[in-house]
């Protein structure tokens, strides 16, 4: 630890963001990266802890105190190595990551962490200008064939380290492009697609084949891809929307988010309207938008419709409304649950909470407004809490366009799960623990969202390498890859 009393002598400081009214005309991302000199600043302020808990924080478990020293004495070269060596894809989690780590972060007992996630970003970005960046070709090829399906961070982050061991990976990809929801899920702003082809363009010289509009299951049987390759890894999302079903749900301008937010990331992509698409162009255009959940698919639904020119949006959720404060000395160095604002609210909509929607009502076959009622959370017998719904709370919003980002219920089953014969847990998620990542079908292993339901990107890259390690383990009877 180069400056043992920086927590003390330096205050913190974070990338400041573009200011709403500028950025919310605009895709691209608005976060301002600090100077290089002040993040060796902030990396001054990480104390070195005894026990530091970000490392548990993290789920890549990132060496986040030998990169901070390492910054804070003008290494940057070696603190990208160190970073390099825990998580494949720093500038994706730099951008996206809620960051757990900052959350675990001894100085956070006071409110005051170390801007952990700005460095990391920071660190990667220097990496990519400074040309330090380079495809790791392997020396030696075994001759062991892997097909990788899913090419969101899990799927990538499995391709990439299996090629550098030497193994013929192909990764198959439904979509016309290469990302998953990094791709065609996370909008723009928070994340530019440009960062994903700059690592396909590395992995593609490390030797991995990605072939894309190919639906393991509907284009090609799984039955061919465990004839043709020594293991499979099923890295694909938990793509299963929780739907609404309450009457009304059948009506026009009702639409999950992931029918929305994928159609705006094609436009901005250069892509043709897709008019003959299953639900036609989704717009929030001059439109009163109702969003019913508040995690972080119904924030990127509401920075999406800011964008698109809505006239009014309102964000539902059924739960209590967070403290604004956590309890830390209940919740630290664990995730507190307590009341964020993202930077898409901030731009502007209406927040309510503990209100459950009742029945959708249109006119001429299209949703014009939403019955909703408020509720009490109640503990029951069981000790479990349920809702109950307050007498004379009834009340009426009006909705031209209804979008439903209530989470994931695991991976969609027609198709390749089906197919495989793979076991299923009893969320509906593939069964393979996180020893060995192996299903219960030969040959095929799963990690991700698939194994472990809808998650954060790090927790994906973090399977997506441990799950590398048990093919490679499987294929070669050791490994020396990380986990």
């Amino acid at each position: 630890m180069g400056r043992p009393t920086g927590f003390l002598e330096i205050e913190r400081r974070d990338r400041p963001y573009e200011k709403p009214e500028i950025r919310s005309r605009s895709w691209q991302e608005f976060v301002k990266p600090l100077p290089d000199a002040e993040n060796r600043k902030q990396a001054a302020r990480c104390m070195d802890c005894g026990i530091p808990f970000c490392h548990e924080g993290c789920p890549v478990n990132n060496l986040i105190p030998s990169w901070n020293d390492l910054v804070y004495r003008d290494q940057w070269r070696r603190a990208l190595t160190v970073l390099h060596s825990t998580n494949n894809f720093p500038e994706f989690t730099g951008r996206i990551c809620p960051a757990p780590c900052e959350a675990a972060c001894t100085l956070n007992i006071d409110d005051d962490p170390v801007t952990i996630k700005t460095i990391e970003c920071a660190i990667v970005d220097r990496g990519w200008q400074e040309g330090w960046i380079a495809p790791a070709v392997p020396t030696q090829r075994t001759g062991k064939r892997v097909a990788v399906v899913g090419s969101g961070p899990a799927g990538l982050a499995c391709a990439q380290q299996l090629a550098r061991t030497g193994h013929c990976v192909t990764v198959f990809e439904k979509a016309d492009r290469i990302g998953g929801l990094l791709r065609y899920g996370i909008p723009d702003f928070k994340m530019e697609k440009w960062l994903i082809d700059r690592r396909v363009q590395q992995m593609e010289a490390e030797g991995v084949t990605f072939r894309t509009e190919v639906e393991v299951g509907l284009d090609l049987p799984i039955a061919a891809l465990i004839e043709e390759f020594d293991a499979i890894a099923m890295t694909g999302g938990a793509e299963q929307p929780r739907d609404l079903e309450v009457p009304g749900r059948e009506l026009d301008a009702v639409h999950f988010a992931m029918d929305f937010l994928p159609q705006q990331n094609k436009r901005n992509a250069g892509d043709a309207e897709d008019r003959a698409a299953p639900h036609g162009t989704i717009s929030a255009a001059s439109k009163h938008v109702i969003v019913i959940g508040g995690g972080d698919t119904g924030s990127d639904c509401i920075g999406t419709a800011v964008r698109q020119g809505a006239a009014s949006i309102t964000q539902l959720e059924i739960l209590p409304k967070p403290p604004e404060r956590e309890n830390k000395a209940l919740t630290w160095p664990d995730w507190p649950m307590k009341l964020r604002t993202s930077s898409s609210q901030e731009e502007g909509c209406e927040r309510d909470w503990s209100v459950l929607t009742k029945r959708a009502v249109g006119r001429d076959g299209c949703v014009t407004a939403l019955e909703c009622v408020r509720v009490d959370w109640l503990k029951g017998p069981d000790g479990r809490f349920v809702t109950q719904e307050i007498p004379h709370s009834s009340f009426t919003l009006r909705a031209d366009l209804v979008l439903l980002a209530m989470g994931f219920l695991g991976p969609r089953r027609p198709g390749m799960v089906e197919q495989s014969g793979v076991e299923l847990d009893p969320r509906g998620n593939i069964r393979a623990n996180t020893a060995d990542y192996r299903s219960s079908v030969p040959k095929i292993f799963a990690a991700g969202d698939m194994r472990r339901g809808q998650s954060l990107v790090v927790w994906a890259i973090r399977e997506g390498r441990q799950c590398a390690r048990a093919i490679d383990e499987f294929l070669m009877g050791t490994s020396l890859l990380p986990r």
